[in-house]
């Protein structure tokens, strides 16, 4: 493998699927003899943890108006010529701009559009130039993804040339060992988690919601509330507002999600749209019963009412229906536990990832 040089671009200075992803698969493409290079944000996670691999890495700002800085397309040009990169995939939107024309002037071989947001494509000009002259294949991370690619012009690029390629999860970072109490339950609490950036798309004003009508219901609960983002002190004002700070708690960005995972009971993502919800993947494996609305790449991941249940979106009363269900019963809890985990090492697993983009990149 050492003839191919993949490039991974994503300046996402924020932590999430698609940076897990692009550090996933550069990692272990590198393992696998691959020669690698990363160009993300200094100041990101990515960035960190790349540089903790040994990877090489170049460190990259990029704006939604980057594309219009000549010379910032011109930088990427040299470090795709230097590196002779020979695939290069590319991350965000923004990213797509500039690092795009990049390797075509730089004789990359084939340009990969990662897609991970369930969300349409603009029709605009902007894009069907892009798309037309400068990509070659797209890797979206779900069907629901893929559909909505096409979904405002099915002219916008060759439908087969877009393969799903699933979020893979990693089981040695998945075991049991050397997990740290989070939280410590009290009075047989049922304990509901959720992790993710306090962002719009992630709904958490819904939890609170949630846990003002559990708490007038007086069901015996806690919610582990996991990330961070602009949106938290508004989350946080909403929770002391309804007056439900007291049930829960705000545990700050977790690097540990296995221990997050293994201090709950249930797992809700009340997400407005999920490329592909790698969190409930990160759940199931760890033998938690879900809770996510009937959307987005969703049904993809969860077998309803067998690993978890698929709810309709923003119906409270459903879900609390749901959580009653589950909190009065543990046998219920531990078999949709086991069938979530069977599914996801069916699935979802790292290696058969690895296999695919393998494939794509040759």
């Amino acid at each position: 493998m050492k003839n191919k040089v993949v490039c991974f671009f994503n300046s996402s200075k924020t932590w999430g699927g698609g940076e897990k992803w692009h550090y996933d698969i550069a990692t272990r493409l590198h393992n696998k003899d691959y020669k690698v290079i990363v160009i993300t944000n200094k100041k990101s996670e990515l960035f960190k943890k790349i540089n903790e691999s040994g990877l090489k890495t170049y460190p990259i700002k990029i704006s939604k108006l980057s594309f219009l800085n000549p010379f910032k397309i011109l930088t990427v040009k040299g470090i795709l010529k230097k590196e002779k990169v020979t695939t290069i995939i590319i991350n965000l939107p923004s990213d797509l701009k500039v690092a795009a024309p990049a390797s075509k002037k730089a004789g990359v071989l084939k340009t990969i559009y990662r897609r991970g947001s369930a969300i349409p494509i603009k029709n605009k000009i902007s894009n069907r130039f892009i798309f037309k002259n400068y990509i070659d294949e797209i890797i979206a991370n779900s069907e629901a993804t893929r559909n909505t690619i096409l979904e405002k012009n099915p002219n916008l690029f060759d439908r087969a040339k877009i393969k799903v390629i699933y979020n893979g999860i990693i089981l040695d970072e998945h075991n049991d060992k050397n997990l740290n109490p989070l939280y410590l339950k009290q009075n047989n609490e049922i304990i509901i988690g959720n992790a993710g950036r306090f962002v719009k798309q992630k709904n958490h004003d819904f939890i609170i919601k949630l846990a003002s009508k559990l708490k007038k219901e007086k069901i015996n609960f806690k919610i582990l509330l996991a990330g961070s983002g602009k949106l938290q002190p508004e989350i946080e004002a909403l929770s002391k507002q309804l007056e439900v700070d007291d049930k829960i708690v705000f545990t700050g960005f977790i690097e540990d999600i296995r221990s997050f995972m293994h201090n709950i009971d249930i797992y809700i993502l009340p997400s407005l749209w999920e490329g592909f919800g790698y969190v409930l993947v990160e759940a199931m494996l760890c033998k938690k019963p879900v809770i996510a609305f009937n959307l987005s790449s969703n049904p993809e991941i969860i077998d309803n009412n067998k690993t978890g249940f698929l709810v309709k979106e923003n119906n409270i009363d459903e879900v609390i229906e749901k959580i009653k269900l589950l909190a009065e019963n543990k046998e219920l809890r531990d078999k949709m536990g086991i069938e979530g985990e069977k599914r996801v090492k069916n699935l979802f697993i790292v290696d058969r990832v690895i296999e695919e983009v393998e494939k794509t990149i040759l």
